[in-house]
């Protein structure tokens, strides 16, 4: 009998060293199981299996790849609903978002399929008679991925993906908080016909575990998405055995709202953009940049519609936003409240822990006006259902300001001018660019990053990500002059 509440190292279930608790953020009374953590004997064993793996699953071919990667997500996408829940329940976002978010897992998995036959190389013209070039994409080797909580399933899957695709090995360790999303992931993964050891998931605290796999000369590249802090951590590790990193960070994303901008539109896409998944996820909105003339109305009706969301248990029909996803999560949240209160900002609505019948981290939608550029609670990131409002006197104040940060992931402006659009987007400095829509919201078939601390290495997602998880060679054949 399969127990999905431990590792999975070299084609088999085991238990760990030790094991967490897993308890629900919407109801903390409810132990969603004990899950297992590795020792560091077993993060050796599973970068052994797959280096062991790793040529297997290249020499297997195009077309098994492609079959593997087709059938893990034709199965995502059929089980959305049932992941979801998982998901929502140890996670806290809605259960519609839950399986929003496996559903778009799927079609990574499916995109990578197709792009595993498309092959990727060129053919060459020598300058030298009698010599034909080749340049080809092999397999960097041994990937380890070090994925995030607050989209359990959709971020590891658009890094397992394509590394599979390309030829790959993986060492997988999620995060602890998300570890049944995890392990739902792995089942799908581990009932296919691969390898024995080519797909691992090792889970463990970040100072173990994932210290040692991020300086292990085992690992070939190290794929990322976390805190800046970390990153830099990671980086460090890296540089000392050359190996390729990946990594996506932190941000502090801008909407800017111009005095022509379809009003009711703007505050929709803020107020989702903002307060969408708690506020936990690195697109969401979190400076809000608004012309002097539309200020008031904006903010009015962004109050209101901050106040109208439906803050309850994630399972529970109806619930428009979840719990944030821990104690300590919430924790920092209300202290950056209280930060933007000392700095002089003006809180008009939410700012405080709610009661709900079942006990849980639950936090009102929260409004901050009157913040300036250079308050903390706009230069750091808070992953927390707060959004700060800033009020600017002109086009290119707002641009300015939007540009005045050390991130750079996404942004988007509320205009009805074409012109004003184009110069904005040839001149915000972020690596997704969006007008007239939330600055959440991507697709899965083309590249995803940013600029500055969010991101650093190759772009992930889309035909981009072969330049990552690919090392490129070029070969020179000489066949000889026709005699």
């Amino acid at each position: 009998m399969t127990d999905l509440t431990q590792l999975y190292i070299d084609g088999r279930w085991q238990a760990g060293a030790s094991t967490i608790e897993n308890r629900n953020p919407s109801d903390v009374s409810d132990l969603i199981g004990h899950y297992a953590q590795a020792s560091t004997d077993q993060l050796d064993e599973a970068l052994a299996a797959a280096r062991r793996a790793q040529p297997i699953w290249w020499a297997a071919g195009i077309q098994k790849r492609h079959d593997v990667l087709m059938a893990i997500g034709t199965e995502l996408m059929a089980r959305a609903e049932e992941i979801g829940r998982i998901i929502a329940r140890e996670e806290g976002k809605p259960v519609a978002e839950g399986k929003g978010e496996v559903y778009r897992a799927g079609q990574f998995f499916t995109y990578s399929a197709a792009e595993a036959l498309r092959g990727h190389g060129d053919l060459a013209e020598s300058t030298r008679l009698g010599i034909e070039i080749d340049v080809r994409r092999e397999p960097v080797g041994v990937v380890a991925i070090i994925s995030p909580w607050n989209f359990p399933v959709a971020t590891p899957a658009w890094k397992i993906a394509p590394a599979l695709a390309c030829g790959n090995a993986i060492v997988w360790k999620p995060a602890n908080l998300t570890p049944a999303s995890a392990a739902a992931l792995t089942e799908i993964i581990a009932k296919q016909d691969i390898p024995k050891g080519l797909f691992n998931l090792v889970t463990g605290a970040g100072r173990d575990v994932g210290q040692r796999l991020v300086e292990s000369r085992g690992v070939n590249a190290i794929s990322f998405t976390g805190s800046v802090g970390v990153g830099r951590g990671i980086a460090a590790a890296a540089i000392t055995n050359m190996t390729k990193i990946q990594m996506e960070m932190g941000s502090k994303n801008p909407m800017i709202v111009m005095d022509d901008a379809d009003l009711d539109l703007a505050v929709a896409h803020a107020s989702g953009a903002a307060f969408g998944a708690t506020g936990q996820k690195c697109t969401a909105a979190s400076r809000l940049i608004v012309h002097k003339d539309i200020h008031d109305e904006f903010v009015e009706k962004l109050v209101a519609s901050a106040q109208a969301y439906k803050v309850g248990h994630a399972l529970e029909d109806g619930t428009q936003i979840g719990p944030v996803v821990s104690e300590t999560q919430l924790t920092q949240n209300l202290a950056y409240v209280d930060i933007g209160k000392a700095e002089g900002a003006e809180m008009l609505c939410g700012g405080q822990r709610l009661n709900r019948p079942t006990e849980g981290y639950y936090m009102a939608p929260t409004v901050f006006a009157g913040t300036r550029n250079d308050m903390q609670m706009n230069r750091e990131e808070m992953f927390a259902p707060i959004t700060c409002v800033i009020k600017v006197d002109s086009y290119d104040e707002a641009l300015a300001t939007a540009n005045d940060s050390d991130f750079g992931l996404t942004a988007g402006i509320m205009t009805r001018s074409l012109a004003r659009a184009s110069h904005f987007r040839a001149n915000m400095n972020a690596g997704c660019v969006m007008v007239n829509l939330p600055t959440a919201g991507t697709d899965y078939h083309v590249p995803f990053g940013g600029r500055g601390a969010s991101s650093y290495g190759p772009r992930e997602q889309g035909r981009y990500a072969a330049e990552f998880y690919t090392s490129v060679k070029t070969a020179y054949v000489s066949a000889g002059l026709p005699e």
